[in-house]
């Protein structure tokens, strides 16, 4: 049997920045997507694809909230649930079209349900983006008519803002773990999972978003798998960013990335979540955490890979080798 790969994509791989968000354009995005794990399958790995889905999310509240004259609007978490369904087929259907003649029965998407803690911080900070960028006026706009949390995003515009508590446990696992034995492709954790509560009934959806890294990582433990790659826009991770002493770092140590994190060099909004969740992983007893573009995930993965900067994203590890000399 090979290794388990957990491979987490953006929501804004499936809708790229300037781009509507139709169906034909969310299939072409896939199908890039499904390539890499392709790759990944022909040298042996076994994957399991995560995706966001800030963007579809969003836009699918609004369409609830513009028909509720004709038809009743269903809770944020079962939107959560319908983006599942829905970039799931997508991805599937993109996987067994860019998978055929890789080590693969199959590919499946799981309805993934990830349990939270009901007092959770975050939901009394809503943080996470979903939806359109909206100027200044739409913004207060949608606060007023629709009780929004509006919060600026960089410096493209304003966008809505949701909880976003930190995943405990996924429901699905032991089922998402057959399924990748029995030699499937499996789509799980979609937009980081449906999010539940356990109450005294027993467990029911709560209003939030999970960070997909999160939730990928909480998976990626508790399959368990070996590997864990968080796939961005961008090459490698850039210490000093947006400043002249702006440099990529091909690989750094748990330790290493932890003193970043402590000094603000990973914001939350961008690279935090994901440097943070390869350090989680790797503590919780992952073999191999990257980061890195959909290009460069098979050589990132390699066992021995070129020193040739660029060529590779980066890697986080439980220690730094020693290099001889030195």
């Amino acid at each position: 049997m090979g290794k388990t790969a957990v491979v987490a994509l953006g929501g804004n791989a499936l809708t790229r920045e300037g781009q509507a968000g139709t169906y034909e354009e969310m299939e072409a995005n896939a199908n890039a997507m499904a390539r890499s794990v392709a790759s990944l399958m022909r040298a042996g790995w076994r994957v399991v694809v995560v995706h966001g889905n800030g963007p579809q999310v969003g836009n699918l509240a609004i369409h609830q909230e513009e028909g509720t004259k004709l038809v009743p609007t269903q809770p944020l978490f079962s939107l959560g649930a319908m983006t599942e369904g829905e970039l799931g087929s997508i991805i599937v259907m993109a996987l067994r079209r860019m998978t055929d003649g890789a080590r693969s029965r199959g590919a499946v998407a799981v309805v993934t349900h990830v349990v939270v803690n009901p007092d959770d911080p975050a939901f009394d900070d809503p943080t996470k983006f979903i939806g359109p960028f909206l100027d200044k006026e739409q913004a207060d706009a949608m606060a007023a008519e629709r009780g929004w949390v509006v919060k600026k995003d960089s410096n493209r515009g304003y966008r809505r803002v949701v909880p976003s508590p930190e995943p405990v446990a996924i429901l699905e696992a032991a089922a998402i773990r057959a399924l990748v034995e029995q030699g499937q492709v499996v789509v799980a954790a979609g937009g980081g999972g449906v999010p539940v509560v356990r109450y005294p009934s027993g467990f029911g959806g709560i209003d939030a978003v999970i960070d997909k890294d999160y939730a990928a990582q909480v998976l990626a433990n508790s399959i368990p798998a070996e590997a864990l790659v968080l796939v961005t826009g961008v090459d490698t991770v850039l210490l000093n960013y947006g400043t002249p002493e702006q440099k990529p770092i091909h690989e750094m140590a748990v330790t290493e990335a932890e003193e970043y994190l402590a000094t603000g060099q990973f914001p939350e909004g961008s690279m935090g979540p994901k440097v943070r969740a390869a350090i989680r992983f790797l503590r919780s007893g992952g073999e191999h955490a990257v980061i890195t573009s959909p290009e460069l995930v098979y050589a990132s993965l390699k066992e021995s890979v070129t020193e040739l900067e660029g060529e590779t994203g980066t890697k986080i590890v439980r220690v730094r080798p020693l290099i001889a000399g030195m």
